[in-house]
């Protein structure tokens, strides 16, 4: 039993040190080299039989000038910049800022932080992303009550070779905005035009980013041949990125605590992706495509998707892999299933608070067999103190005889003293898979429970499930036999205490969880434990 105690504080602590390391690692500033210049990339492999564009495009826009149009729908505010035709702002108007409940949460923006949504076209006198568009519409455009879809052009200046415009599609009751490119040959010669997609992001994490276990901020793509990969804005500023060249297939994301931004090119064309550092703390990822030869006289019209909104499981219906961006790491094997019947469970009874409970309870049952046969170990150990206890005064220091004694005590009683690390070696992954599952899960995300708990996924406000969960360990203990070792008894003194201190900074749901797991550990635990103390009373007496 004290094995498994001490393996327990072992398995723990390593976990503290491992998640101390990451906090550290992500907390540290990148510092992007002054060297770089603030172009979107060097010439991608897909165009280097293709004429070179006249100016390569640049994300300094000091000079341009251009008007905001500001485009409402029942799902987003949408800030429309036409200098560059770029989203320059966005709003989710079905979810909240972190720290104020009555904002929507502002996932794009220009000033301040940076992170937008830019797109323009290579070849000789064709649009970028710096280009000054005009448009017909001006100040606030609504999606009317009745109309699906909400249309914005911006028209390019003619070049001499090419009639060019960029329209957003927005649609009702959706996060994807479909992105139109329409390229009119007005030249006497063919154009061999290509179109990039990329977001541009700083790379400071987004407010109410877990203090504990930091989540992920950053790019991201996802291809059939090589799946779904994160980029590191570290790893892009040391240059030590290494992209696919020549695909046909994937998207192109930035990705921070529950919501995501994606290029979702349309078909199986060509494509190569890039990540750039361009100083001042941005960084660029995005996607190249080819366009079709346009020859002189004909029209050539491309649309491509940008999905905009909550990172959810379900995005796998909108592109292969894109629900992926929904981050639970290394434990999707245990978090994918548990996320899924918590929400089952959630439809079920309305409350994610109750869900958790429901779980905990089927979890519980679950292991019930493992747990009993812990707590009948634990049983027999606290019968046999006593004899531990004469064998420890017995042989004094002497620890190789001290050991063999209690060794031939617990063979002699038929005692594992390690048949209680199995059970609870399982329920780690599941624990830190559920976790997982709270923290990274839009749905609970503001997900009520009851009374002060408003918001699961973060902690507790006045740190009382937290408490509660450290009187139910003090409980747990007075029920265990107490350790031989005066250090592993001091030890699991403290660890209620440092538990509830560490639990502080814990979601409310997997504190819930917690409470729920060690009433139930304390029901079944002392059943079983009253049981053998009548059972061996009844002996005695017999």
């Amino acid at each position: 039993m004290e094995t498994r105690r001490l393996l327990l504080f072992i398995i723990f602590s390593f976990s503290l040190i491992i998640l101390w390391g990451e906090w550290s690692r992500f907390g540290q500033p990148q510092v992007a080299p002054a060297s770089e210049k603030n172009e979107i990339s060097q010439t991608p492999d897909v165009l280097a039989k293709r004429p070179a564009p006249s100016q390569a495009p640049s994300n300094n826009q000091a000079d341009i000038v251009g008007k905001k149009l500001t485009v409402e729908t029942d799902t987003y505010i949408a800030e429309i910049d036409t200098a560059g035709g770029n989203i320059s702002g966005l709003s989710l108007l079905r979810h909240r800022e972190a720290d104020n409940k009555d904002k929507p949460i502002v996932l794009m923006q220009q000033n301040g932080r940076t992170y937008l949504a830019q797109s323009g076209l290579l070849g000789e006198g064709l649009p970028t992303h710096n280009t000054s568009f005009s448009v017909q519409q001006e100040g606030t455009i609504r999606l009317v009550e009745g109309e699906n879809q909400l249309q914005v052009e911006l028209v390019a200046p003619s070049s001499g070779n090419a009639k060019v415009s960029k329209t957003y599609v927005f649609h009702r009751n959706s996060y994807l905005v479909d992105v139109v490119y329409r390229i009119e040959n007005i030249g006497k010669t063919p154009l061999q035009p290509s179109a990039y997609f990329q977001l541009v992001r700083d790379d400071t994490p987004p407010d109410g980013n877990s203090v504990f276990v930091p989540t992920y901020t950053g790019p991201a793509i996802y291809t059939d041949e090589e799946k779904f990969r994160k980029i590191e804005f570290s790893e892009i500023g040391k240059g030590n990125v290494s992209l696919p060249k020549s695909a046909n297939n994937g998207w192109v994301g930035m990705l921070q605590h529950y919501f995501v931004s994606a290029w979702l090119p349309q078909g199986n064309g060509e494509r190569e992706f890039y990540a750039k550092s361009l100083g001042n703390n941005l960084y660029s990822a995005g996607v190249v495509m080819p366009l079709a030869e346009i020859a002189p006289g004909q029209t050539v019209v491309n649309q491509t998707k940008l999905y905009m909104g909550p990172a959810q499981s379900r995005l796998d219906d909108v592109a292969p892999g894109l629900g992926l961006t929904v981050d639970y790491g290394i434990f999707t094997v245990f978090a994918a299933p548990l996320f899924w019947l918590m929400s089952y469970l959630n439809d079920w009874v309305g409350n994610w608070g109750v869900a958790i409970i429901l779980l905990t309870v089927l979890i519980k049952l679950a292991f019930f067999p493992l747990s009993a046969a812990s707590y009948r170990s634990m049983a027999k150990l606290r019968l046999v103190a006593p004899k531990l206890e004469k064998i420890k005064q017995q042989y004094g220091d002497d620890r190789e005889r001290l050991n063999r004694a209690m060794m031939d005590l617990y063979k002699t009683e038929q005692i594992n003293p390690l048949g209680g690390c199995l059970p609870v070696l399982i329920q780690i992954p599941v624990f830190i898979g559920l976790y997982w599952a709270i923290l990274e899960s839009v749905e609970l995300r503001h997900a009520p429970f009851m009374g002060w708990i408003v918001d699961l996924s973060a902690t507790d406000p006045y740190f009382v499930l937290p408490v509660i969960m450290g009187v139910s360990m003090l409980i747990q203990a007075k029920l265990n036999p107490t350790p031989t070792d005066p250090l592993q008894a001091k030890i699991m003194q403290i660890m209620p205490i440092a538990f509830s201190v560490i639990f502080f900074f814990f979601p409310a749901g997997l504190v819930l969880y917690s409470i729920v797991n060690n009433i139930l550990s304390i029901a079944q635990q002392w059943y079983i434990t009253h049981n053998a103390e009548a059972a061996q009373k009844g002996a005695a007496k017999s």
